[in-house]
């Protein structure tokens, strides 16, 4: 498998995980310093910032994700141990642009340590 399969896998892994509230693919899929930045995350003003352990609460809880959403990778980049992939999401209620940052960890997976997102409900201007 290419380099930039891995990518995609991981990168769709984790939207997939959110959209069916999967904690354990997560748990597999994030690199234990992960960490969420998002402006305006879910309507309160300025930038939020949780940690793995905070996300993967969220999931499981259901304050956010488990709902579908339609997924196109933008863009990817990598060189040697780390990547980039852009995204676009959509879902039922709400516009997503996601930048996400992937390391090659030291049992050698692509995982996920910084995914930085817009999201925005349909219904704003």
């Amino acid at each position: 498998m290419t380099i930039r399969k891995e990518i995609e896998l991981v990168a769709t892994a984790f939207v997939k995980a959110g959209d069916n509230s999967d904690v354990n693919l997560l748990e597999v899929v994030l690199h234990k310093d992960f960490r969420v930045i998002s402006s305006e995350f879910m309507g309160k003003p300025g930038v939020t910032i949780l940690d793995k352990k905070q996300y993967i609460n969220n999931i499981r809880k259901g304050i956010f994700g488990g709902k579908p959403r339609k997924m196109k990778i933008e863009k990817i980049d990598f060189f040697e141990t780390i990547a980039t992939v852009k995204l676009r999401l959509e879902s039922a209620e709400n516009s997503f642009v996601s930048y996400n940052s992937l390391v090659l960890d030291v049992d050698d997976r692509w995982k996920l340590i910084h995914n930085i997102a817009v999201v925005k409900a349909k219904n704003e201007s």
